[in-house]
């Protein structure tokens, strides 16, 4: 049987969709809702729409309540869909208490129509793979169809709760004039926060029975159920300028122009401990065998020590590298010369530790066809293929991407890129030295430290300015050696939660920024007819926790 942890299917599942529902947090209606500035017309036609989706939820309730197999989930059922049939009979009255007259209801738009019609097939039992009611047997079948029903309910409650959550950290409790307040309220309040808890801890009891494959169609069910309500959202008309998605907004006079960081950006690993296990597994075989490559190589016990004293050791001055520079007096007034002065002692340490790697012949050795098969089966961060692919074959988007990083190969990012159909332009790191295929120990120094990431973006701006094309830059990096592009950029994207950046950032005065809240304030300021202004922020820097967050800022769903 399939074994539900203690954490609960329903959560699982909500944490396992974050990269969807997040499309819907960040689309045009939500953002434009959040700033208090969305046309009234878009809102009230979307909520027009909520009469097609109660009724929908009623008649699922209703069929799920038949399948339920004992009289405490059926009546835990008949409440939940009490509470929809009373909310749709008062709904007008509802519309009326949050300021708004009701409009005309209409006809379901297609959006509302695909996921209704998602719904009562899943709860008629009309799920791919899984028999149709008349021939269901026996109880756990019918148990196994509510569960079904039940997940294609309760992200709808969720992502409304969750959302609106985040909009209400963002309000001014004394600000008055924000129209949709109490639509926002009504989301966030303890009422609807049970009901959403009661369709998920049902959801929960009814999954204890299901078997492994029966939790994937309900998996598949739940992320369905997501997207098309995520769909639903991102269709909705705007009736007014909005500040995104970024590479839609701007005038044809501006090209977007975006920097990334590579390890730990990119990646879901450091490519310098990909490097060492090339090293000690290609040691090892020599070892086994008693073969040799063309550069003689010391043995996989020596290289694996090696590798760990290197590796503690970089920790070790880095952190002192850090903690001396924090050590002086902490600035109150953002200043970007200071910042560039303090890491020139990081810049110090990190030649010195490629140093020690070159004279340690850590390198040396390594085959190139094995650093590119390496490369290809280099795992990414969640979410981040996905925007490369889009962003490099959008053709309507006029953006330039480059990869920047402190990587020792090329040849690995070059790989990892390419294995994903992903052609970014541009890459520009240190590169390993070859004789034939195999790498004499020495790294072909190029960009090592923060300056030298900060000459490298400085270089590619300069080479593709233009009198007729303004620039807008983005910068997407989560490390200390990312700062200064991080801060020259128009807009700087931190990903992740390094703690160094955070404390250097603190020190300097650098203001941290939820982009989703920093996109709320743009949109706030957006004056009706002119263009969205990211320039002029000194020290601001955004944070996501997701490259879904950046895919939906940059480009949309």
């Amino acid at each position: 049987m399939g074994a539900v942890d203690q954490e609960g299917i329903a959560r699982r599942f909500w944490i396992k969709s974050k990269s969807d529902w997040t499309f819907a947090m960040y689309s045009p209606f939500f953002v434009s809702l959040a700033s208090g500035n969305l046309d009234t017309h878009t809102f009230l036609n979307c909520i027009s729409q909520d009469v097609h989706f109660f009724k929908a939820f009623a008649q699922a309730y209703e069929l799920a309540e038949e399948c339920a197999d004992d009289d405490e989930d059926k009546s835990a059922i008949r409440k939940l869909r009490k509470r929809v049939k009373d909310k749709l009979k008062n709904y007008e009255a509802i519309v009326h208490e949050w300021g708004f007259e009701f409009p005309a209801e209409g006809t379901p738009i297609v959006a509302t129509a695909k996921y209704t019609d998602f719904l009562l097939a899943t709860a008629s039992g009309k799920v791919e793979g899984e028999k149709v009611p008349g021939k269901i047997a026996t109880p756990f079948e019918r148990i196994k169809l509510a569960a079904y029903t039940l997940g294609a309910m309760a992200p709808c409650m969720r992502i409304f709760a969750h959302i609106c959550k985040e909009i209400h950290h963002l309000l001014d409790p004394d600000d008055s004039s924000h129209i949709y307040k109490r639509w926002i309220d009504n989301y966030c309040s303890e009422n609807f926060e049970a009901s959403t808890l009661q369709i998920e801890d049902m959801l929960d009891k009814l999954s204890i029975s299901l078997t492994g494959g029966e939790l994937e169609v309900l998996e598949k069910l739940y992320l369905q159920a997501v997207k098309l309500r995520v769909d639903f959202f991102s269709i909705q008309p705007i009736g007014q300028q909005t500040v995104m998605p970024l590479s839609r907004v701007q005038s044809p006079a501006v090209r977007l122009t975006m920097f990334c960081d590579f390890d730990m950006t990119c990646t879901a690993v450091d490519s310098s401990a990909v490097l060492a296990e090339i090293a000690i597994i290609t040691a090892s075989k020599v070892d086994l065998n008693g073969s040799e490559t063309k550069l003689t190589q010391m043995s996989s016990a020596d290289l694996r020590s090696t590798w760990g004293v290197l590796s503690a050791q970089y920790v070790e001055e880095h952190d002192q590298c850090i903690e001396s520079i924090v050590s002086s007096e902490t600035v109150e007034k953002f200043n970007y010369e200071d910042l560039c002065k303090a890491l020139e002692q990081l810049a110090d340490f990190e030649k010195r530790a490629n140093t020690r790697v070159i004279q340690s012949g850590v390198l040396k050795g390594l085959n190139l066809e094995d650093i590119k098969r390496a490369g290809q089966q280099l795992v990414f961060q969640d979410g981040c293929p996905g925007f490369f692919q889009k962003i490099v074959r959008n053709e309507n988007s006029k953006t330039d991407v480059h990869i920047l990083s402190y990587c020792w190969c090329g040849d690995l990012i070059r790989s990892a890129f390419s294995s994903g159909d992903l052609n970014v332009p541009q890459i520009y790191s240190n590169e390993l030295a070859y004789e034939e295929t195999f790498s004499t120990g020495e790294i072909v120094r190029r960009v090592e430290c923060p300056m030298e990431k900060l000459q490298a973006f400085n270089d590619i701006l300069k080479d593709r300015n233009s009198d007729d094309v303004q620039q807008l830059t983005v910068y997407v990096g989560g490390s200390v050696g990312d700062l200064l592009c991080l801060l020259k950029a128009d807009i700087g994207i931190v990903i992740g939660s390094s703690p160094s950046l955070r404390r250097l950032g603190d020190h300097f005065g650098i203001s941290f920024v939820p982009l989703f809240a920093g996109m709320v304030k743009k949109q706030k300021e957006l004056v009706e007819g002119g263009s969205p202004n990211w320039k002029g922020q000194p020290g601001v820097l955004y944070t996501v926790s997701t490259w879904a967050e950046i895919h939906a800022f940059i480009l949309g769903s």
